[in-house]
């Protein structure tokens, strides 16, 4: 009896679990996915929109990443290194073929390198095609992609995905791989366009030069170049209208160093990206100078606006000659002022010396003027080696190197105030004195050399903005030989005296006379000092200026003590001034970000602060330009002001609004602004351009300004209205 229940029981259970299976069977899978390929850093599987091949010929697929923190796999085009995610379908049946999208991807920018890609997560849409439609498909896909964190590591896996016969039905992963999908850039994508692209520049110094425009404000637009395989592309430049819905962005291109690299005639694929906004174009590139007349104008925007003059095609020993003579006429620039009581001290301490100890002296000057314009040639090739803008006298735009030149001015000043004296160790001295020599010795005129080329950085001279500007465009090698040439330029009146030692031997020997001249000499330096410190009161503001003022007083107090200490205390004194130095350069740098808005005054009715945008905008509606590239520690700048701009015709055309004038300053560092100066092949400043209707790409001014030049100019940029009304 037992046995009878047990074996109506099994067949009870075995019916159930077989009605149970029933659905089962009728019922499709919801999920049609791989198997997780799970690595260190991350996993990877293949998806699909779909749990059967469905009735039409294609499928939607989607390859699906997920990464660990800080790690990313690449795009399409992965810009300076890596390479982007790659399938073979080999092997699959009733596959006809696939094409990837790639969604918008971020920019990650690590020691100049500039890669693009994802982070966190990402599914790359796949559409994909079968031979015929309504019977199963067996996919086999092998997947090669590169991780990357602070080190790559290459994977390759493979994945097996059936899709069978049947009606396709909506999978979870549906909705995913079109969430991704809306995010590839597409043609005329929502909301965003990319109006043209231009080339200027030749060879190392071309760079394109694109306008885009939104339906809505620009937040943060970021763009993506794709053009030959041997070119590159750096992060642009933006600068946005004042409106906020127009931009004009720099790239620059990093050719192949070959006669025949030009980008001109080539095709590109451009990505627009800002934020959840995307668009792609492509464009075949035309020359600036031929642009505006084959591509049209946008709204407010001449064809050329921006662009700026290409330089003259100088050969390299053409350029050399000109920074030799920029070199030496640097001596005759504004800046030669502040260094004037170092260069005459000079001359008038040799009086009477020996020819071979005044040739040696001037020698070491000269030596330390090269090895300094070499130190700034090394800096300028090391800022270029990690993607930063290079450019004359950019380091006065770092509160810290004022801070360090104001305290190694006071140190000078204290020195020809006769509160310490520069000696040399003893067995030196001792043999300098032997032979007749000073105490002040070689390493002394050596950096008097170095000290005067630092304090004539601000300064720009003719040929030296042309020069600079040729070496910053090219390789290493270009930028030392060209800043060696500078160096030696401004040295040739050293090594003048050098060759000619009896033009000083002439001179009276010194005596109890230079002490009055030492002091007289040293207000110039104190003058420096204050001039350097208001420079840094509108980089870091004034209470912090003032901070930095105390600091410097107190390193003169110190050194003041100098004299009353025993030798042995004595070394007590640089520790202070030392400690007080490093204290000024920290607590400066410290303070760059809290310094006063350089914006013009509001109450300023001549200059208007400087958009590119808005230059563009004026001159298509007739008006004329003048944009004023300035900076606080550039010399030659206010000298301009001083003499031309802010005086006479010109300062009267200006301030009626017949010209339009806009001030772009440059006194801290602007990464805009470093890119406007590039555009036109320039890396110092001063810099002055005049826009108008019969110049919409600018006219170019010299260095050094005049009345007849800016003048000549305004007539030129099609301005004679302007100056009929004088």
């Amino acid at each position: 009896m037992l046995s009878a229940k047990r074996m109506v029981f099994k067949s009870f259970r075995a019916v159930a679990l077989a009605l149970a299976a029933v659905p089962l069977m009728v019922i499709p899978s919801l999920a049609a996915t791989s198997g997780w390929f799970e690595h260190e850093h991350g996993a990877v599987r293949l998806i699909a929109g779909g749990n059967a091949a469905g009735s039409g010929e294609k499928l939607d697929l989607g390859l699906e990443f997920k990464m660990k923190l800080g790690w990313k796999v690449y795009w399409r085009s992965p810009g300076d290194a890596g390479f982007p995610p790659q399938v073979s379908w080999a092997g699959s049946t009733n596959f006809a073929g696939a094409a990837m999208g790639w969604p918008a991807p971020r920019r990650f920018s690590v020691l100049g390198l500039e890669t693009l890609g994802y982070k966190d997560s990402v599914v790359f849409p796949i559409a994909a095609s079968v031979f015929e439609p309504g019977k199963a498909v067996d996919l086999r896909a092998r997947v090669r992609f590169l991780t990357c964190d602070d080190i790559c590591v290459p994977y390759e896996t493979s994945f097996k995905l059936i899709l069978p016969a049947g009606p396709d039905l909506n999978t979870p992963e549906s909705g995913i791989i079109d969430t991704w999908r809306a995010r590839v850039p597409r043609q005329g994508g929502p909301g965003l366009s990319i109006e043209r692209a231009e080339i200027a520049g030749e060879g190392a110094s071309q760079a394109l030069i694109v306008r885009v425009t939104g339906t809505n404000s620009l937040k943060s637009p970021d763009l993506f170049v794709e053009g030959p395989a041997d070119y590159g592309f750096k992060k642009p430049v933006v600068q946005i209208a004042s409106i906020g819905n127009e931009a004009l962005m720099r790239i620059g291109v990093q050719a192949p160093k070959r006669l025949d690299a030009r980008l001109a005639g080539e095709t590109v694929t451009l990505t627009l990206v800002d934020g959840d906004r995307a668009v792609e174009r492509k464009l075949t590139l035309l020359r600036a100078a031929a642009a505006g007349a084959a591509l049209p104008a946008a709204s407010g925007s001449p064809g050329n606006t921006s662009l700026g003059d290409t330089s003259p095609g100088y050969g390299f020993l053409a350029i050399l000659g000109l920074a030799l003579l920029g070199g030496l006429i640097l001596n005759l620039m504004p800046c030669v002022l502040p260094v004037l009581s170092i260069k005459l001290l000079s001359v008038v301490s040799h009086g009477g010396d020996a020819p071979a100890h005044i040739r040696a002296g001037f020698l070491a000057s000269s030596a330390g003027i090269v090895a300094c314009f070499l130190l700034l040639g090394t800096f300028a090739v090391g800022l270029q080696s990690a993607g930063l803008a290079a450019g004359w006298g950019i380091q006065f735009q770092q509160p810290a190197f004022l801070a360090f030149m104001i305290a190694v001015i006071i140190l000078f000043a204290c020195n020809m105030w006769g509160l310490f004296e520069i000696r040399l160790p003893g067995a030196i001295a001792d043999a300098a004195a032997g032979a007749g020599g000073n105490t002040k010795g070689l390493g002394g005129h050596f950096l008097t050399g170095a000290f005067a080329t630092l304090l004539a950085t601000p300064c720009s001279a003719p040929f030296l903005g042309t020069a600079v500007g040729f070496a910053l465009s090219r390789g290493p090698l270009e930028i030392y030989a060209v800043f060696l040439a500078l160096g030696i330029g401004l040295a040739l009146p050293w090594i003048a005296v050098a060759a000619f030692p009896v033009l000083v031997n002439r001179l009276p020997k010194p005596g109890h006379w230079m002490i009055t001249l030492k002091r007289i000499l040293s207000i110039a330096l104190i003058g420096t000092a204050a001039w350097l410190l208001s420079v840094l009161w509108f980089q870091i503001g004034g209470p912090a200026a003032g901070i930095i003022a105390l600091l410097m007083a107190a390193i003169c107090v110190s050194i003041w003590q100098y004299r009353h200490l025993s030798d042995k205390a004595r070394f007590a004194t640089w520790l202070v001034a030392g400690l007080l130095t490093a204290i000024s350069m920290v607590g400066a740098d410290s303070f760059a970000n809290f310094g006063p808005d350089r914006g013009i005054a509001t109450d300023n009715k001549t200059w208007r602060k400087f958009d590119l945008a808005a230059v563009a905008s004026e001159v298509a509606k007739g008006n004329t330009v003048l944009v004023d590239v300035t900076a606080d520690w550039c010399l030659t700048c206010q000298v301009n002001k001083s003499l031309v701009l802010n005086r006479g015709p010109v300062a009267e055309i200006l301030g009626a609004g017949r010209i339009i004038a806009m001030k772009a300053d440059w006194t801290k560092p602007d990464p805009a602004i470093s890119a406007y100066l590039k555009s036109f092949g320039r890396y110092g400043i001063p810099f002055n351009v005049v826009y108008g209707p019969s110049m919409p790409r600018g006219v170019t001014l010299p260095e050094i300004l005049t009345e007849s030049s800016v003048l000549a100019a305004i007539e030129k940029a099609g301005g004679k209205a302007a100056l009929a009304r004088r």
